[in-house]
C-alpha cells in the first residue's frame, strides 16, 4: 500500500485514489469522516451533514457567507461514506486490517470534459495528501503542520500523472501539439504579464492576435502558429492551453516542439509560483 494519490478512470471519469492504513478500528475512523466537529480538525471546509442518503451536505469556507451544497449518496456505518461536493463525487470505504483499518479516499472528478477535468488533479492529490495527514494526525493525538511547500508537490504529481506531457493532434493541414496546463488559482492579469518575454522572443514571427489578459498568437517562420489561452473561473481555477501548429511535410520539427514547449510551460508554471 502507498501513500501517494494515484490518478486513473471510473467510466470516462477521472479520479484519484488514495489508500491509507490507519492504526483505528472503523468506529473511530467513521467517527472522525462523519462529525462535524472531527472534519473541522482536518477537513478543507466546515460541514453540516444530515448523515443518510439523500440527505443534504453543506460546505462553507472561512470567508464565504454561502455554503457550497452537496448530498448524501451512502451512509453504511462504519464502512461506507459518499457524497457530493459540486459535481464531484467523494467516497470513503473503510476495511478492518488486523488490528485497525484500510481507508481507501476516491475523489472522482465530475465537472466538464474529462480531458480538461484532469488537468486539476495533480493541486487536487496535493491538496488531499495535506488533509489525510491531518486526518492521521487527529487519529493519532498529534498536532499536524501544514506544509510550507505547496509547488514541489504539486509540479511532483503533475509529472507523475502525466499531465505536463502535450499531445499531437492530426489535421487535415498538418499536425496540432497540445499542452493543458494547470496553474491552479493565479489571477489572469498575474500571468499574463509573464508572456512579456515571450513576445520579446517572438523574432521573425508575427503577432496575429492579442486579446489580453486571455491570447497571446504568433506565426513562426515556417509557417505554424503558437497561441497561448488563458481560462479562470471560481470552481476550476487558471488553465492555460498552449497549440501549436505544425504545416504538413514538417513532421520530424514535432519531437523538438513538443521537448521545447513542455520544458517552457514548466518554466512558466514555476514562474507563475515564484519557484
Amino acid at each position: 500500500m502507498t501513500d501517494r494519490a494515484r490518478l486513473e478512470t471510473t467510466g470516462e471519469r477521472p479520479a484519484l485514489r488514495v489508500e491509507r492504513r490507519l492504526a483505528h478500528s472503523p468506529e473511530r475512523v467513521w467517527r472522525a469522516i462523519t462529525e462535524p466537529a472531527e472534519l473541522a480538525r482536518w477537513f478543507p471546509a466546515s460541514v453540516a451533514v444530515d448523515l443518510r442518503p439523500g440527505g443534504a451536505i453543506k460546505f462553507t469556507f472561512e470567508g464565504e457567507e454561502a455554503p457550497t451544497l452537496g448530498e448524501v449518496l451512502e451512509a453504511d456505518e462504519p464502512r461506507v461514506f459518499a457524497f457530493t461536493w459540486n459535481d464531484d463525487v467523494l467516497r470513503w470505504e473503510i476495511t478492518p486490517e488486523k488490528d485497525g483499518s484500510r481507508l481507501l479516499f476516491t475523489h472522482t472528478f465530475g465537472r466538464g470534459e474529462p480531458a480538461i477535468a484532469r488537468v486539476a488533479a495533480g493541486r487536487t492529490a496535493a491538496g488531499w495528501d495535506s488533509c489525510l495527514g491531518a486526518l492521521t494526525a487527529l487519529l493519532d493525538g498529534e498536532e499536524y503542520e501544514q506544509p510550507k511547500d505547496w509547488v514541489g508537490p504539486i509540479e511532483a504529481y503533475i509529472e507523475e500523472f502525466g499531465l505536463a506531457d502535450g499531445e499531437v493532434l492530426e489535421t487535415a493541414d498538418g499536425k496540432v501539439i497540445r499542452f493543458r496546463h494547470d496553474l491552479i488559482w493565479k489571477p489572469l492579469d498575474e500571468v499574463w504579464a509573464l508572456l512579456t518575454p515571450e513576445r520579446a522572443a517572438i523574432g521573425s514571427g508575427t503577432v496575429t492576435r492579442e486579446e489580453p489578459p486571455r491570447v497571446l498568437e504568433f506565426s513562426l517562420p515556417d509557417g505554424g502558429i503558437v497561441r497561448w489561452e488563458f481560462s479562470h473561473s471560481e470552481l476550476e481555477g487558471t488553465m492555460v492551453e498552449l497549440t501549436r501548429t505544425v504545416p504538413s511535410g514538417l513532421d520530424e520539427v514535432v519531437p523538438e516542439a513538443l521537448r521545447k514547449w513542455r520544458k517552457r510551460l514548466k518554466e512558466f508554471f514555476a514562474a507563475a509560483h515564484g519557484a
